[in-house]
């Protein structure tokens, strides 16, 4: 069985700082990560609210730095997913895809992943024009039509990102006015080939093999118009990571991980991070902020113990 003082489950922003600090105190520290560093990060076109940069900067760029960061600190990655936790005797046992790793002290930082829309088409199209990432897929429709779902920051980040690879962009919002950041929609007002559907909701994406157009409603007068698109990149919402740890840890009633001023969850020695905890503010600022602090507080929970 694999061995560590102090487990990250997770890579993006909050996983990588917390390795950073956790190392950097002296523990032997390990991150877990199923995928890729970064998270949702590395999915980002351009983040240009970080801290320390004049200009935006990548997403995928960023994400790399912060592991090369980790790793230079003593920090090991592990391409693992975590499936299950129990407590032991010296602290943990998390199951993982490639076996069992015990360690005295957990961090949660398993983000979240994207909420579908629930409408007619969206599971038989999925990965055939239905996408849940712009950065990810958008280059395949090039000079195309295509929709973007969502009013918040994530949906207009992308619908921008989008404006400059497809030949039109529909953003479509069920309520009358964005929830994104004032400076996210000036800058998408600014864009020539946007067209808003505001108060109005997707009814149904159509189509056969591939995305062909999408059936709107206006929630206004209930009528309904057909939007031929080839892509459909979907941003309404995020769903907390945490199936593989509710069995230990207490959740809210929307499945994050409940922890308190110290980051400190319902189970001794468990820490949660980023955007899989009760947080007001998704932000990679905030998710690195969170890293920190959670690694301190495994820091002091083993300096306790001892």
């Amino acid at each position: 069985m694999k061995q560590t003082e102090i487990l990250v489950v997770g890579a993006g922003p909050a996983g990588l700082t917390a390795g950073i600090y956790a190392a950097r105190s002296g523990h032997r520290a390990l991150v877990l990560e199923k995928a890729f560093a970064g998270g949702q990060m590395a999915l980002t076109s351009e983040v240009e609210n970080y801290p320390g940069f004049s200009e935006p900067v990548s997403g995928m760029l960023l994400a790399q730095t912060m592991e090369q960061q980790a790793i230079r600190f003593g920090c090991e990655v592990l391409s693992a997913e975590a499936t299950g936790i129990t407590a032991a005797p010296a602290g943990f046992e998390v199951a993982t895809t490639t076996g069992p790793v015990a360690a005295a002290a957990v961090i949660v930082c398993t983000g979240v992943k994207p909420k579908l829309l629930g409408v007619p088409g969206e599971k038989e199209l999925s990965g055939r024009g239905v996408s849940y990432c712009a950065v990810c897929d958008g280059p395949l429709f090039k000079g195309r039509e295509v929709a973007v779902i969502g009013g918040g920051d994530s949906a207009l980040d992308e619908a921008l990102y989008l404006s400059n690879i497809a030949s039109h962009v529909h953003v479509v919002h069920r309520r009358d006015e964005f929830r994104a950041c004032p400076f996210a929609q000036q800058r998408l007002r600014e864009r020539e080939n946007i067209t808003y559907h505001l108060s109005c909701v997707v009814e149904s994406i159509n189509g056969t093999q591939r995305v062909e157009s999408l059936t709107i409603k206006n929630l206004k007068d209930a009528s309904t118009i057909i939007v031929p698109v080839g892509g459909t990149f979907i941003y309404v919402g995020w769903l907390p990571n945490t199936g593989w740890c509710s069995s230990l840890l207490a959740l809210d009633d929307s499945g994050n991980v409940k922890a308190d001023d110290r980051l400190r969850t319902t189970a001794p020695g468990v820490f949660a991070a980023g955007d899989v905890r009760n947080t007001p503010l998704r932000q990679v600022a905030t998710a690195v902020g969170d890293g920190a602090l959670a690694a301190m507080s495994a820091h002091d929970f083993l300096i306790g113990k001892r």
